[in-house]
């Protein structure tokens, strides 16, 4: 008596040889690629647009950082800048205060906002 399992067993052993033997039938019948004249080359890079790619996503990178809001308490009652301090030195000179630095950051400017850094920052893509 044959039980039903080894049946099975027969039938999927016999499935796998064959799909086996098609395959790498297939496979040494495959035919070979020819070989290549010599060693790859690179293509020639075109600086230009190198340069224009570098520039347009250093632009999209730096744009964030000098919008930046740098003092977080900004027009609000615990700003710490909002209070400046101003010397009047002796012989009529003018008056030296912290004002001018501090001003635009208290507004809620960023970096682009203070006197001589966001002149510096002009000059950078973005």
């Amino acid at each position: 008596m044959v039980s039903k399992k080894s049946g099975a067993g027969l039938a999927a052993a016999v499935g796998a040889a064959v799909l086996l033997g098609t395959g790498s039938a297939q496979a040494a019948a495959a035919p070979q690629p020819a070989a290549g004249p010599g060693p790859a080359t690179l293509a020639r890079t075109d600086v230009g647009q190198a340069v224009n790619g570098t520039t347009s996503g250093l632009g999209y990178g730096l744009a964030p950082v000098k919008d930046l809001r740098l003092d977080p308490w900004a027009n609000s009652s615990a700003d710490v800048l909002n209070n400046g301090a101003t010397v009047q030195p002796d012989q009529g000179l003018a008056p030296v205060g912290t004002g001018t630095l501090t001003s635009p950051l208290s507004a809620g400017g960023g970096a682009r906002d203070l006197p001589l850094v966001g002149g510096v920052l002009g000059a950078l893509p973005g």
